[in-house]
């Protein structure tokens, strides 16, 4: 049976330590995402996570550390330009793919790749969790393969409870989105997942440029055609499509303003936040109240292109259905 874990009672987090050392899995809070977490240096409770998600196993994941010099327990050719990220960035949502010391102590957390993916969360009880074992902890998502990121321990108890021995309630997600993934291991810096932080952020703070190629074959979290999915089928409309009439029961998720129509003809009409953190922070939470309510389509309309956005738009086409 999975037990509730309260992230703010110090016995809590000890008990949470104590589950992960035994090789037992935990979901925990991040400011991204809810985690499934493990300890990252035993192989078979890495296993277990990608049992429990249903998640290939050459698909690697990123380690939670809660040290900056813990870089070196993990990465073998650490360079300047790594130092100087992690001390600007972290605690933080910004992944660092680097290559790893060769021998690295689990190679199941790599995929089997010659890189390994890491990052110290801002969550002040998952770094206090960190911190205080000195655990280094392999953490994808806390959800079935391809579907919909937990913002909130209720969401992960939805999908993943029988997969778990506890989860650490630490609240809703401040970010409510997937972090930054940055490759380090090529000629320039490359963005491979969009995240909160951008390419300009990154690229002011080091006064060089970074790529962000639209597609890649890099394989990282988050980079499949499906991804992030709801149960209920998502589609992605222009502000014109979103006044149309089906004729069968969605719910559209406005960034315009809808008219009164459009709240009599749907099962739910929700005008989200024109902020883009706000958004990110309710977007999966959303998608998680509405697959509650048996409609047949999500209509969500189409966000901002500008830069900040572009993780939104990765999570949403990702989700979305493609008519071919």
């Amino acid at each position: 049976m999975t037990i509730i874990l309260n992230a703010n009672l110090d016995a809590d987090l000890a008990k949470a330590a104590e589950l992960l050392h035994a090789g037992e899995l935990v979901a925990v809070p991040t400011e991204t995402v809810y985690g499934l977490a493990a300890d990252a240096r035993q192989t078979n409770a890495v296993r277990a996570i990608f049992a429990a998600k249903q998640r290939p196993l050459n698909h690697p994941l990123i380690v939670h550390i809660g040290d900056v010099d813990q870089l070196s327990e993990w990465a073998g050719h650490i360079t300047e330009t790594a130092w100087n990220l992690a001390q600007h960035f972290w605690p933080g949502p910004l992944t660092l793919v680097l290559e790893a010391v060769p021998g690295v102590s689990c190679s199941v957390v790599t995929g089997g790749l010659n890189t390994v993916a890491l990052r110290m969360p801002a969550h002040p009880a998952l770094l206090t969790l960190l911190k205080r074992s000195g655990l280094a902890l392999a953490a994808p998502s806390a959800n079935p393969h391809k579907m919909l990121s937990p913002t909130s321990a209720a969401q992960v108890m939805a999908t993943m409870a029988d997969k778990l021995a506890a989860v650490l309630d630490g609240g809703e997600c401040s970010l409510g989105i997937e972090s930054t993934i940055l490759d380090l291991t090529g000629s320039e810096p490359c963005i491979l997942r969009a995240g909160p932080i951008t390419a300009s952020e990154i690229a002011t703070h080091l006064g060089c440029s970074v790529a962000q190629p639209q597609h890649h074959q890099k394989i990282i979290s988050g980079n499949q055609l499906v991804h992030y999915r709801p149960l209920t089928p998502l589609h992605l409309k222009t502000a014109l499509q979103m006044c149309d009439l089906p004729g069968y029961s969605v719910v559209r998720l406005f960034l315009s303003d809808a008219s009164e129509q459009m709240y009599e003809t749907s099962l739910l009409t929700r005008i989200m936040p024109r902020n883009k953190a706000a958004y990110a922070r309710l977007l999966y939470r959303i998608l998680f109240e509405v697959d509650q309510l048996a409609a047949q389509e999500i209509w969500v309309e189409s966000p901002p292109s500008e830069e900040e956005w572009m993780d939104v738009h990765d999570r949403l086409s990702r989700a979305s259905v493609r008519i071919l």
